[in-house]
């Protein structure tokens, strides 16, 4: 019978079970993603995710109940820093856990643990909303054409300046031929 067996003991001593798992809780924090075994993946997802709840209030007493299970300051700012704010909306389920084929050296069945909102490949994958745009097509046009005007008005007088340069040239040297067309061809 099953009864009062509540957690996965993972075959070690209640010191070494914790210990392990506030290491791997911590290790998640920093890195978003670790690959384990599934039985400690399941157990690190049991354990994690109650104090993942407890950093959404960001108070003295929340960072130090977390803090008596973590025992890792620069985990617990990353934790009410970084990620509470971003899964403050989520009523639970903050960890994922894939499956991901066997162990070559023992055959262990193996798996990646990772938070929800941190999965940058399915987060690219997702298509985004494209907002749709609340100006008419005409006054699309008039803004558009308003900055080109803009964007051409200084241009203007340089090309002015270069026009009336160059008339200058051509009245100081009248008999000098131009181009290979116009100069007399020696035959």
């Amino acid at each position: 019978m099953r009864h009062n067996k509540a957690i996965n003991h993972l075959g070690r001593k209640s010191s070494h079970r914790k210990a392990m798992l506030a290491n791997m809780s911590c290790s998640i924090i920093k890195y978003k993603r670790i690959n384990t075994t599934v039985a400690k993946a399941k157990a690190l997802k049991m354990y994690l995710e109650p104090l993942v709840t407890k950093s959404k209030e960001d108070t003295t007493h929340s960072r130090r109940m977390v803090f008596s299970y973590l025992k890792d300051k620069e985990a617990i700012k990353e934790l009410f820093g970084t990620i509470a704010p971003k899964i403050a909306d989520r009523p639970g389920g903050y960890l994922r856990v894939l499956h991901n084929g066997f162990r070559l050296g023992d055959g262990a069945d193996m798996a990646i643990v990772e938070f929800v909102d941190f999965n940058e490949a399915a987060l690219a994958s997702k298509p985004e909303k494209k907002e749709e745009k609340k100006t008419t097509r005409r006054s699309r046009s008039k803004k558009a054409a308003a900055p080109k005007a803009e964007a051409t008005a200084p241009d203007a007088p340089k090309a002015e300046s270069l026009a009336e340069k160059a008339p200058k040239a051509e009245e100081a040297a009248p008999d000098a031929p131009k181009t290979e067309e116009e100069a007399p061809k020696a035959e």
